[in-house]
């Protein structure tokens, strides 16, 4: 699942021959305390990327990095394809993790010294390492460009002729995917009717369309995006009118993943919450107390072993239990195959800081 406001999850399209040819040339500079950068030989004057001017050549495959240059306009893009200096910015990059952290201490010890606080204090969680929370969350936001590889002295270009497209976008993801005879492309349960150049994605609805030209539609759970599709770059503007107006949309989703399964919210009400949990094979939820809801628990597939205080008991497909407040209570998986139950929970208070996680040692269980 993708939030249509999320467009920066997407990835780089490569070919995978281009990396092959390309990333042994960068390994020798990597080995010697250099850090990389990969800067793609431009086919056409883009606007939607920034740019790596190179410098003087460094060996045989790279050159030094004379400067990053932000996105340019079109006049500015034509020159730079022009010059034959410039690459576009992959955003992909290597070296040795003791070179960066060398660099990163020396121009932004402030990032380093609170990461290196973050990783001081970790936790085991299944198969993850968690780092402090509160102390990753005071580390500034920049990136790789603007802390490091714009100040460093050590940073290289390797140039990288592989047919790349930075799927950043939603009209990024129109370009790269197969379209009808009318260029439109469909995900999901569309309809179209006289419809031209679009790129409509629908997760979980029936989304119709009439009369369209140059047109980005996005459904999902979270939201919708409707935008024309030379300004879909733009959709920045929408995430920063949702953080500065306290609106969640951009970083809290309906259905939300864990390290034992998901968590997908279906309705939401003031002292109600329905939402269907997906517990993974042999997996078990932590040991806890609600004190100011209940829930009741309906299985649709699998089967559920719930302990509830001293007693232990499964429930089966099409069967349901009731969790009254203030009693301890697991839900575990003991089966082969991924456990889906519906829960509803009520009360006065639905929020997480009604539970209170609980020390588990009900049949050995860790």
């Amino acid at each position: 699942m993708m939030n249509p406001f999320s467009w920066l999850q997407m990835t780089n399209m490569i070919s995978y021959q281009g990396l092959v040819r390309t990333f042994p040339k960068a390994i020798p500079y990597a080995g010697h305390g250099k850090l990389v950068t990969f800067g793609i030989v431009p086919s056409h004057p883009e606007t939607g990327y920034g740019y790596i001017r190179r410098g003087q050549q460094d060996g045989s495959d790279a050159f030094i990095v004379h400067e990053f240059v932000e996105k340019p306009d079109y006049d500015i893009a034509c020159n730079y394809l022009s010059s034959g200096e410039y690459y576009w910015n992959s955003g992909m990059f290597m070296f040795k993790a003791e070179s960066y952290l060398a660099e990163l201490k020396e121009f932004r010890p402030d990032i380093y010294k609170q990461c290196e606080r973050a990783v001081m204090q970790t936790n085991e969680d299944l198969d993850f390492v968690r780092i402090d929370e509160e102390a990753f969350a005071q580390c500034p936001s920049e990136s790789i460009d603007y802390a490091v590889m714009e100040h460093t002295s050590h940073a290289v270009v390797v140039p990288m002729d592989a047919g790349w497209s930075d799927v950043g976008s939603w009209s990024s993801l129109w370009d790269i995917s197969n379209k009808d005879e009318s260029g439109n492309v469909t995900r999901g349960d569309v309809v179209q009717f006289d419809c031209r150049d679009t790129y409509v994605h629908s997760e979980d609805a029936l989304v119709a369309t009439l009369g369209l030209d140059n047109t980005i539609i996005v459904q999902t759970c979270d939201a919708v995006l409707i935008a024309n599709k030379n300004h879909v770059q733009n959709v920045k503007k929408v995430v920063d009118y949702l953080k500065s107006n306290n609106r969640t949309e951009h970083c809290e989703h309906k259905e939300i993943y864990r390290p034992w399964g998901s968590i997908k919210t279906l309705v939401h009400g003031d002292e109600y919450l329905v939402r269907k949990v997906t517990l993974r094979p042999e997996m078990q939820l932590a040991a806890q107390i609600h004190h100011h809801r209940s829930e009741h628990w309906t299985v649709l597939s699998g089967k559920a072993t719930v302990i509830l205080e001293d007693r232990e008991y499964n429930v089966e497909e099409n069967q349901s239990t009731f969790i009254p407040a203030g009693v301890v209570h697991v839900l575990s998986n003991a089966g082969l195959q991924p456990l889906e139950i519906i829960e509803i929970q009520s009360g006065k208070n639905i929020n997480e800081d009604d539970i209170v996680r609980v020390e588990n040692t009900f049949s050995g269980r860790k």
